[in-house]
């Protein structure tokens, strides 16, 4: 074998506020031999100070995290290091989300359901020059295209009433506090809660709670 032709495997940044899920993408991504955990983080500060002392040649990022979201994050690793590849990790699929990430300087998009395979695709896909969306994402839009579309807010598909709901539930409250607090049967909390899922694109309640805080809209 020819030394000097080997290609060094990519190094990749691992951001994600769950220590579980930053190793179990550690794991599943070193058992490809073209590529190389250079480190980890647990927060959007911890990422940005990490990216620009490793320099990875990509950077998995989840948007929801403490302190700095991963969105500001990505512009300002960015802003520094802008050869740097993110792949943004959400569990969101709307095409609000992926707007703002793209916007942001992210040239991958991935969703939390994805299998591991599909991960590893996105990071070749963007090594490679490309971009890449979850097909389970461009699915969803005519043809497949993102770019025709007009990004509006996914709160303006809500009713006020369900904005009120979605606002308890953010906080924490449950079916049946929600319920007394606004007069409401608990079916009918639960009903105004799965319209709200089908509207913004997910599937159980930690997801909406999560792509309402990853979005960073007021709710109040």
């Amino acid at each position: 074998m020819n030394r000097a032709l080997a290609v060094p495997p990519v190094r990749i940044l691992v951001v994600d506020d769950y220590c579980v899920v930053r190793e179990g993408i550690a794991v599943l991504l070193e058992r490809d031999k073209g590529m190389k955990i250079a480190g980890s983080a647990a927060s959007g500060e911890e990422a940005v100070l990490a990216a620009h002392r490793l320099r990875p040649d990509v950077v998995i990022m989840d948007l929801v995290l403490p302190a700095l979201n991963g969105i500001e994050a990505t512009r300002r690793i960015l802003s520094g290091l802008p050869r740097t590849r993110i792949i943004a990790l959400s569990a969101c699929h709307t095409s609000e989300h992926v707007y703002r990430a793209l916007r942001a300087g992210a040239c991958g998009y991935v969703l939390k359901s994805a299998a591991g395979a599909e991960l590893l695709s996105a990071i070749k896909t963007v090594t490679a020059g490309g971009q890449y969306i979850s097909p389970a994402i461009t699915a969803r839009f005519v043809d497949g295209v993102l770019g025709t579309l007009t990004p509006t807010s996914p709160f303006d598909r809500l009713s006020v009433r369900e904005r009120d709901v979605l606002r308890r539930i953010v906080a924490g409250a449950t079916s049946s506090d929600i319920a007394q607090h606004l007069s409401l049967s608990r079916k009918t909390v639960d009903t105004y809660r799965g319209r709200m899922m089908v509207k913004l694109g997910v599937t159980n309640r930690a997801e909406l709670i999560r792509c309402a805080l990853e979005y960073e809209l007021p709710v109040a």
